[in-house]
């Protein structure tokens, strides 16, 4: 499993969230604010194997620090991305 660093980096109205996965699993993609809660879920399906990117829209949240989560049976990895007006 391999999430990778959101493009571009910090950003103002959208940015880029890619993964990949070595096999087929149930995935689930979530941003988070600063104090853990949820504030979007972008991904909460099965995928096959392969790479895939999904397109974060923050267009209603404020410029801070936020959190994305890819989430499998046996994988978990968070990342950091920074909102800037």
């Amino acid at each position: 499993y391999i999430l990778y660093k959101n493009y571009p980096s910090p950003f103002n109205r959208s940015t880029v969230i890619r993964f990949s996965l070595p096999e087929n699993t149930h995935i689930k993609l979530k941003i988070y604010d600063q104090l853990g809660r949820i504030v979007e879920s972008l991904v909460d399906s099965d995928l096959t194997t392969g790479t895939y990117q999904f397109i974060f829209n923050a267009n209603n949240l404020s410029s801070g620090l936020y959190y994305y989560r890819l989430s499998t049976f046996n994988y978990n990895q968070t990342k950091k991305m920074v909102i800037l007006r």
